[in-house]
């Protein structure tokens, strides 16, 4: 696996597994996964062969070879011992990447008003070097206005109280901040002229809202594109969806999409192509960046 180590990370670490560049326990969890699966297929170890030495099932170590559970640290040494890691200096860097991935990411105090499905998301939006989206319904959650986010959270959630409603707000806003830090993911959103049609929240917030996406379009690393109304169809009907690319070259691109009470995922090739076919087909009906501003402009000057 090829290193891609940041400023400040054990080189140990980055020698062994391509450590990510950002992003949380999420994406740590999927390429320690990964890199035990290629270390039991080179040794030849089946899969019964792994779960025995840890005292566990098959599908144990299909999770933990698909990043989808924490990494306890017996477990690990055993599954290195098997696969004839004998190495101390490999043995620890991988044994320190367990201990990362099971460490809580930033959202953990969200806790209360995160849902399980939501919060793989967040790990693996963290670690986006690009981040495409279409969007039908609303402004992309990370181009809101904290007010505006705030009409978006009252309108899903309807009983929530203030603190609640204040915490969902929060973790928007927070997750907002990668936007602005150094060595910033890159957004490509596409939103359908509707979204920026309907009042949510009042004018006051969508005048708002608008002169904030016409500052964020004039920022390096995000392009925003609209889709007309006069545009008939498009290539994405059965509605919004995200496309994540990361810069570690062991992960692939993930296309996420938001249902009422839960997510999908889908990663494989045949899927990711369809949605990229899908999202660049979108790219073309919109209008360029700067035609998207002059729209803007025409829609607050309308408010």
């Amino acid at each position: 696996m090829p290193a891609s180590a940041s400023a400040g990370e054990d080189p140990a670490i980055a020698q062994v597994v391509a450590y990510p560049n950002r992003g949380g326990p999420t994406v740590v969890r999927l390429l320690l996964g990964g890199h035990l699966r290629e270390l039991r297929e080179k040794a030849g170890v089946s899969v019964e062969a792994a779960a025995s030495a840890i005292r566990g099932s098959h599908s144990k170590i299909s999770r933990m070879e698909n990043g989808r559970v924490g990494f306890k640290q017996r477990d690990v040494a055993d599954l290195l011992t098997l696969y004839g890691v004998v190495d101390e200096a490999q043995r620890a860097s991988v044994l320190e990447m367990a201990r990362a991935a099971n460490s809580p990411g930033w959202w953990h105090r969200y806790g209360d008003v995160l849902p399980s499905w939501f919060e793989a998301y967040l790990g693996l939006e963290e670690a986006a070097s690009l981040i495409r989206v279409y969007e039908v319904h609303f402004v992309p959650g990370l181009l809101q206005t904290e007010d505006y986010a705030r009409a978006v959270v009252r309108l899903g959630h309807p009983e929530a109280d203030e603190e609640e409603v204040a915490s969902r707000v929060g973790l928007r806003m927070t997750r907002q901040r990668k936007l602005y830090a150094d060595n910033p993911p890159v957004v490509w959103a596409v939103v359908d002229e509707t979204a920026l049609r309907r009042a949510v929240g009042g004018p006051e917030v969508m005048r708002a809202q608008i002169r904030h996406l016409i500052e964020l379009a004039a920022l390096p690393n995000i392009t925003l594109q609209i889709v007309p109304l006069n545009v008939a169809g498009n290539a994405a009907a059965g509605g919004p969806f995200t496309i994540l690319r990361f810069a570690e070259p062991a992960l692939s691109d993930v296309v996420y999409m938001e249902h009422l009470t839960s997510a999908l995922y889908l990663d494989k090739p045949s899927d990711v192509e369809a949605y990229l076919r899908a999202i660049n087909s979108l790219c073309v009906a919109a209008g360029q960046p700067q035609d998207s501003v002059r729209l803007l402009e025409e829609i607050l000057a309308g408010l």
